[in-house]
């Protein structure tokens, strides 16, 4: 990769994706995996799709409120974990499987971390909900972010070359004799005329 304005950018991102991937896994661990000294407990939901089943029940406000916190957790991965890689050329469904297998076992750990921290219920909807929304984001938003980093190193390119390879000018009389084969060694010296003296 060129190590041009366009690859320090890429470096910068890169830094950046690395630091807000650590920060993100920090919040989400802070929040599902911290005790909770709740008075009730639901019983841990093993069975596909029934806890969204449940939460369609409730109503469409309440569903889309349940249904939609599952899917923002993780969500940010799915621009992060490209982000901290700081690859441009790479084929879209690699990329793409691979942020959401890396999504997929991410909410695995933290299911299975949750099944030993009190007022935490396991659900499975959650890791089938925490992946699709680490999907969407890179669908929606890797891409292009990609494309456009691209054209950018591209431009970059364009314009190094256009300014390193100018070629210098020369004028007519010395092209025709450079066609002719003979080597110009400049133009013939005057003397000024000197006056005799009386």
């Amino acid at each position: 990769m060129r190590q041009g304005s366009g690859g320090q950018a890429v470096i910068r991102f890169r830094a950046a994706g690395v630091s807000l991937l650590l920060a993100h896994l920090l919040l989400v661990g802070w929040l599902t995996l911290r005790p909770l000294d709740v008075p009730w407990m639901t019983a841990a939901n093993l069975q596909p799709f029934a806890g969204i089943k449940a939460d369609l029940s409730l109503g469409p406000v309440a569903a889309a409120r349940h249904i939609g916190k599952e899917l923002l957790l993780l969500a940010p991965l799915g621009v992060l974990l490209p982000l901290a890689g700081g690859r441009l050329l790479v084929s879209p469904w690699a990329s793409l499987t691979r942020t959401v297998a890396a999504g997929a076992l991410i909410s695995l750990a933290i299911e299975l971390g949750q099944t030993g921290v009190p007022g935490q219920v396991v659900d499975v909807d959650s890791l089938f909900l925490n992946t699709v929304g680490v999907g969407l984001a890179h669908v929606l938003i890797v891409p292009a972010w990609r494309s456009r980093l691209r054209r950018r190193e591209q431009q970059q390119g364009h314009s190094l070359s256009g300014h390193g390879h100018e070629r210098p000018r020369t004028s007519p009389g010395t092209a025709a004799s450079h066609a002719h084969g003979h080597v110009s060694q400049g133009s013939t010296p005057t003397i000024s005329r000197v006056g005799i003296a009386p």
